[in-house]
């Protein structure tokens, strides 16, 4: 996942307050912040917070940042070394660390990648924004365990910062008043870190009646909309798209909140990995993905599973054959190759609905190479 930070070290508390708050409302991760605010930017929600080390009245933030000096080609190799230890001397006393670096030439870039393997965050500002700097970085420290957070002011910006190397950047501080653009940064770099899934077309082959069995209701804390819902399978290898219940119906108010995903054993895909659903509770992530592959955040509301009379769904697609199991209901629905939706009870052989295909199989929700065959 990646974050969005927001710089509040700027101007009065009034400007911080606006700029922080509306970073909060889209979904920031980290405020940074001067000491003094860290108690008031509390009382506004709960968010992580971090502020420059070495004041004597810095309370106890999340993350300290290190603010690097800037490096003349002059400037010897002993005063680089004294801010590498200052920089592990608070790591070796259990703090999170951030580096902050201006890459003002070379010299500050080749010390910011010997100084990003010391700590948890890289924070990356360049007064005359370059590409080619953050690609040598974004290189140099991939085998590391630190993130990459860029100075941006500008959507614009953050998408340039969020592609470089395909990889990208793992966050960005926004260095903006501009409250509109604030939130069009967050929207950016939220919606980035969900890749698309690729979606193929599956010839139903079986509709058949069941008995009753328990089924579970996703009761998220989103919106969907049409063409939107979950993938959800008998086997990981193949996963339906469950529609939500967003639609009209002459028999119940739409619900475009909930996806009523199958029984409770079935697999449900979360970002690169697959859960039960019956393992599913309030407050869990889960991915919302639309007919186009498409996918957004979604964050479990309530889960209800109740005793419902079940329907088997079979498709084949590309050889092979992949089942759900759904309750047999017309507000439960799977979705067509042309985004539109279709109720289970509307089914029949030689219908189109769309799945996600893997090769791989999983073990404890991860991919695994290994040979696993589930019928």
């Amino acid at each position: 996942m990646k974050n969005v930070w927001i710089n509040a070290t700027m101007g009065e508390w009034e400007r911080k307050r606006n700029r922080i708050t509306s970073a909060m409302e889209a979904g920031a991760d980290v405020v940074l912040a001067d000491a003094a605010d860290i108690p008031q930017i509390k009382q506004l929600g709960k968010i992580k917070t971090a502020c420059f080390a070495g004041g004597k009245d810095n309370p106890d933030a999340d993350v300290f940042a290190w603010k690097i000096p800037e490096l003349s080609e002059k400037d010897d190799e002993e005063k680089e070394r004294d801010e590498l230890k200052k920089i592990k001397e608070m790591k070796k006393n259990g703090k999170t660390v951030a580096a902050y670096v201006n890459i003002v030439n070379k010299k500050t870039e080749l010390y910011a990648a010997t100084v990003g393997k010391s700590v948890d965050y890289l924070i990356i500002t360049a007064n005359d924004w370059r590409i080619i700097p953050l690609e040598n970085l974004i290189a140099a420290l991939e085998r590391y365990d630190v993130e990459i957070i860029m100075s941006v002011h500008t959507n614009e910006e953050t998408e340039t910062a969020l592609n470089i190397l395909e990889k990208g950047v793992d966050g960005v501080l926004i260095e903006t008043d501009d409250l509109s653009e604030i939130k069009e940064i967050s929207k950016t770099v939220k919606t980035s870190a969900h890749a698309a899934e690729s979606l193929i077309s599956a010839t139903v082959s079986t509709v058949r009646q069941l008995g009753m069995g328990d089924r579970v209701c996703i009761d998220t804390c989103n919106l969907m909309e049409s063409g939107e819902g979950m993938l959800i399978g008998s086997q990981s290898a193949g996963l339906f798209l469950v529609h939500s219940e967003m639609e009209e119906s002459p028999y119940v108010a739409s619900r475009p909140f909930r996806v009523n995903a199958g029984a409770v054993y079935s697999y449900l895909k979360v970002g690169d990995i697959t859960r039960y659903l019956s393992e599913l509770k309030a407050g869990d992530d889960v991915t919302i993905i639309g007919a186009s592959g498409k996918t957004r955040p979604g964050i479990v509301g309530r889960v209800k599973i109740e005793s419902r009379p079940m329907m088997l769904i079979e498709a084949e697609a590309e050889g092979k054959l992949y089942k759900v199991i759904l309750q047999n209901a017309e507000t439960v629905k799977l979705v067509k190759p042309d985004g539109k939706s279709i109720a289970v009870t509307q089914l029949k052989a030689g219908d189109q609905v769309l799945v996600k295909t893997d090769d791989a199989g999983r073990h404890f929700g991860m991919k695994v190479t290994e040979k696993i065959i589930e019928n």
